[in-house]
């Protein structure tokens, strides 16, 4: 699965439980976990103040913008100008994995298969 800012979302200090267990799960089973840096742009503000943010993401593989040609012919196809959306959906699709978000409307315009958070 690829994360997408939502569920990244936190209260104060404290990552979202919902996470945080289908983070266990996915590292017990030795699935992959991603999100993407302009994701963590979103979400990144106190590193002081977001240390289990910090200490969630040693389980993910981050993924760099790239394939701006890819990204914005699936601006151009779908009709939206999310460059973050769009990157998730080209990187899931890139994967062959789903995208965990809170956006299931905005993903699925974008053409992504998603799972709502």
């Amino acid at each position: 699965m690829i994360v997408d800012a939502g569920p990244f979302i936190v209260d104060g200090e404290n990552l979202n439980s919902r996470l945080w267990a289908m983070i266990k799960r996915a590292a017990e089973r030795g699935e992959d976990l991603h999100t993407t840096h302009p994701v963590l742009a979103q979400v990144w503000r106190e590193p002081a103040k977001q240390a289990n943010l910090a200490r969630a993401l040693r389980h993910f593989d981050i993924h760099p913008l790239d394939e701006s040609v890819t990204i914005g012919r699936r601006l151009a196809k779908s009709g939206t100008s999310d460059v973050v959306d769009a990157h998730l959906a080209v990187v899931a699709e890139g994967l062959g994995t789903f995208i965990l978000t809170s956006d299931r409307e905005d993903m699925l315009r974008l053409n992504a298969r998603v799972e709502a958070y």
